[in-house]
C-alpha cells in the first residue's frame, strides 16, 4: 500500500469529507477521490459509504484506519530514528504520564535537558489505562504506568517503590506527630482527587475496615490543587509521596504515617518488547536507571 494515498484515507476519516480532506491537503477534490479509489481497487474494498453525509466508513475502512495509524507513526518512527543518529544533537522523545508519575521523572527529565538541549522532550499527560495503548501504537516512546500492562507487545522496567501518605499543613494539631492511629482521622476533612483510581478505592475501603468516617467535601482536579489547598490549612490530604516530597522537604506540608496505611506503588517504564528504542528514548532510560 502507498502510504501517500494511506495519508488521504485517515484525512478524509478524520474531517469526514472529501472536500475538506482536500482543503487540508492542499489538493483538488478529484485527486482525493481518486486516491480513495486506488486504494479500495488495491484492497478489493470499499471503505467509505458512498452517498452519506458525513462521510462514513465501512467495517474494512475501521479496520484499515488502525492499521493506517500503526504504519504512518511507524514511518516517522524511522524518520526520527534517523534524525537521532548524529549523537541526540535534535531528535524527539515523547513521554506519557498520568499526573502523579510526572513527579518522579522530572529530576531525570532535568538531566536529559542539560546533557541534551537539542532533543525536543513532549510530555504527554493522559489516562494511566491509555498509556499501553499508545506505546504499542507508536504514538510514545514510552510511558510511566502504575501497573504491569497486560499487551505481550509491551516490557515493563520497574524505576520506582513509592506509597500512600498522608500529608497535613506544618500548623495542623497533628503535626507533631510522627505517627497517627486511622481512628484520629474520623473528624479530619480530606481534600481528595476526583479522578477514580484503585488506590482511591483501596483508601475508602480501609476507611471501611476500621468504621473510621472518611469526610471528602472536597474533591479537586489535580494534585498539584489538593497540595495548594492543603498548605492553606483547608484540610488533610492522603497522596502519592512522591508527589510531595519537594514540599516535605522544604516544610511547606507535614508527613504523618497512618499505621494502618500500607498501601505500595509501583512506579514502571514501559516500552515495546523487542522492538530497538530511538536514542533518546534509550539515554533517557539510562539515566533513570542511573538516579
Amino acid at each position: 500500500m502507498d502510504l501517500g494515498e494511506l495519508q488521504v484515507f485517515l484525512m478524509v476519516a478524520k474531517e469526514g469529507s472529501f472536500s475538506r480532506a482536500a482543503e487540508r491537503l492542499y489538493r483538488t477534490q478529484p485527486a482525493v477521490s481518486l486516491a480513495i479509489r486506488k486504494l479500495e481497487d488495491s484492497l478489493g474494498q470499499p471503505l467509505f459509504v458512498r452517498g452519506a453525509r458525513p462521510v462514513r466508513m465501512t467495517d474494512a475502512g475501521t479496520l484499515l484506519r488502525e492499521y493506517s495509524e500503526r504504519l504512518i507513526n511507524l514511518r516517522d518512527e524511522v524518520k526520527k530514528s534517523l534524525m537521532e543518529l548524529e549523537g541526540l544533537k535534535r531528535g524527539e522523545l515523547a513521554l506519557g504520564v498520568n499526573e502523579s508519575s510526572i513527579h518522579a521523572l522530572l529530576p531525570a527529565l532535568a538531566q536529559f535537558r542539560e546533557l541534551h538541549p537539542g532533543v525536543q522532550v513532549r510530555v504527554h499527560r493522559m489516562f494511566s489505562r491509555d498509556i499501553p495503548h499508545e506505546v504499542v501504537n507508536y504514538r510514545l516512546d514510552l510511558g510511566a504506568v502504575s501497573f504491569v500492562p497486560r499487551e505481550a507487545q509491551l516490557q515493563a522496567t520497574e524505576i520506582l517503590k513509592d506509597e500512600l501518605t498522608l500529608v497535613v499543613p506544618p500548623k495542623h494539631a497533628l503535626a507533631k506527630k510522627r505517627e497517627v492511629e486511622i481512628e484520629e482521622l474520623g473528624k479530619e476533612t480530606f481534600i481528595a482527587h476526583i479522578v477514580e483510581s484503585p488506590f482511591r478505592r483501596k483508601v475508602i475501603e480501609l476507611f471501611a475496615r476500621h468504621r473510621t468516617p472518611l469526610n471528602m467535601p472536597i474533591e479537586m482536579p489535580t494534585i498539584e490543587s489538593i497540595k495548594r489547598f492543603v498548605q492553606m490549612g483547608m484540610g488533610v490530604a492522603i497522596v502519592p509521596r512522591m508527589c510531595v516530597t519537594w514540599e516535605i522537604e522544604h516544610g511547606w506540608l507535614k508527613e504523618l504515617k497512618i499505621r494502618q496505611l500500607s498501601i505500595p506503588r509501583h512506579l514502571y517504564i514501559i516500552s515495546r518488547r523487542g522492538a530497538r528504542l530511538p536514542h533518546a528514548a534509550t539515554e533517557f532510560m539510562r539515566i533513570l536507571k542511573g538516579e
